[in-house]
């Protein structure tokens, strides 16, 4: 903030400082006050102009001012809660003339309650009359410089409150996430699945190649690991004999930040025995469909820019099937995997220009999944699963019966992201002993010995998935940075 902003932001505080002295002066003490209201502010407006609630009728409203009309002997401000926005209309000879006075000094961002009947204006705009009020809360900072619209992407992300304040689109997209968890947990609730919590410190971080976040637990006096993956334990509960079980949570990665990687995310992970990768992508396609009838009463996503034209729309009626190799050639030319792995490397490098895409000690397989991030991933915009993977990136995946270089697991990729991963889970105590060892590299206090030594004890034959909740409220709800629904997403402290 400039010095000038500074100062006259300190002047204003100054000013709303001495008017709550002003009002304990009066014997009104703000933060004391106490008032019930009866019905939202946009909930009473809505009422009103539908019929439901006549005019004349006494209502109890309760919200934050967000406009202020002086009209000398009326006053007039907008009150917003949650449920909306309603104009309250204030005038001296129904109040009397201290609580006019009262009434005529109150602040952008301060809390009234009042108590009024509805009508509308002559310009028709529907309105209470106050007949009382009661200041709830004395706002003792002015509002963002722009109510109607906060800008400032900075200020919008470390001061998230004042975004929710300032934007109507911000507010809404937040509800709606919590809407679209609350109907994930309800999707699984109705197809017999088990809600459990997991540690998210774990002594060996698995299920996932990522880097971890260390800490220290003082009275064990040994190291843990904030969790990556929710995996390795929600399997230990299918061995247990809990046959469908699932686990919203928050993973955390010390990685990289982008418009699509944030240090810790939330994710879902579901497990069913008896199942495999062909019924938990109809598991998957199921709740995304479901989701989006019942939060947003539609399939057909739009994603618009601000000016709000449609820029991009995705059909969630139609899912295609795509083998990730037959992907890879479309881009990559058709002899790809016939060549050697020398040349895949120089094609990539050279031909397809991802010489910054490919470390130095890069494997093959890293070289084929670099094709596949950088220039199949975000073109597939409709719903794609991307099936067979190659065996080297998913060691806790079953193999592909007709192809051992493969596993049986598939990508939902949707708006040119990875949203779920799929797999039919490897049981076999055995190859899943060798395929971590080998993930490892020999290091066996890499291994987590307890989910093995669980797998030993026999693992019905199963399905899993994982889903990216921030990515998925990104596609269903128009946001092109995962910033944008996470609620407080992590910034550099100042």
């Amino acid at each position: 903030m400039g010095g000038q902003a500074m100062e006259d932001t300190n002047a204003l505080v100054e000013q709303r400082r001495a008017k709550l002295a002003a009002l304990r002066a009066r014997g009104i003490d703000p933060f004391q006050n106490k008032f019930t209201p009866g019905i939202g502010c946009g909930a009473a407006r809505k009422a009103f102009e539908d019929g439901s609630l006549p005019e004349g009728s006494t209502v109890r409203i309760a919200g934050r001012i967000t406009a202020h009309r002086d009209m000398g002997k009326s006053q007039f401000v907008d009150l917003k809660d949650v449920t909306g926005r309603v104009q309250v209309y204030a005038q001296k000879q129904a109040l009397g003339d201290e609580a006019f006075d009262v009434f005529k000094h109150l602040d952008l961002a301060d809390f009234i309650g009042v108590t009024g009947t509805v009508f509308r204006t002559r310009t028709g705009e529907p309105s209470v009359k106050a007949e009382s009020f009661v200041i709830l809360s004395k706002s003792l900072r002015p509002p963002p410089g722009k109510w109607h619209g906060l800008e400032d992407t900075e200020v919008r992300y470390r001061q998230r409150y004042l975004d929710l304040i300032a934007n109507d689109d911000v507010h809404r997209t937040f509800l709606l996430r919590s809407a679209i968890v609350r109907e994930i947990r309800a999707f699984f609730h109705g197809r017999g699945y088990v809600e459990v919590e997991t540690p998210m410190m774990q002594a060996i971080p698995g299920g996932a190649a990522a880097q971890p976040f260390k800490t220290w637990h003082n009275a064990l006096g040994c190291e843990f690991y904030l969790r990556i993956a929710l995996e390795l334990y929600l399997k230990r509960l299918l061995v247990g004999g809990i046959d469908k079980v699932f686990e919203i949570g928050r993973n955390f990665r010390n990685e990289g930040l982008s418009r699509r990687h944030n240090p810790e995310f939330t994710m879902l992970e579901a497990y069913e025995a008896y199942g495999d990768y062909d019924s938990m992508m109809e598991t998957v396609e199921s709740l995304i469909r479901h989701v989006a009838r019942v939060v947003l009463g539609t399939e057909v996503i739009e994603h618009r820019n601000p000016q709000g034209d449609v820029y991009k729309a995705i059909d969630l009626r139609q899912w295609r099937r795509a083998r990730y190799k037959d992907l890879v050639r479309e881009k990559a030319g058709e002899d790809w995997f016939r060549v050697t792995p020398e040349e895949r490397r120089r094609r990539a490098v050279e031909d397809l220009k991802l010489a910054g895409d490919i470390a130095a000690g890069y494997e093959d397989f890293e070289v084929t999944g670099a094709v596949f991030e950088k220039l199949v991933e975000p073109t597939l915009i409709q719903p794609t699963f991307v099936t067979h993977l190659p065996r080297e990136l998913v060691p806790l995946a079953k193999l592909s019966p007709e192809d051992p270089t493969t596993v049986e697991v598939f990508e939902c990729c949707i708006n040119g992201q990875e949203i779920s991963p799929g797999y039919t889970e490897q049981n076999d105590p055995v190859e899943q002993r060798e395929r971590l060892e080998h993930q490892a590299g020999g290091e066996q206090q890499k291994l987590d010995e307890d989910f093995l030594i669980a797998l030993e004890h026999g693992m019905p034959p199963a399905g899993g998935i994982g889903i990216g909740i921030d990515r998925l409220c990104m596609m269903l709800l128009g946001q092109e940075s995962i910033r944008d629904v996470i609620l407080f997403p992590q910034l550099k402290p100042r």
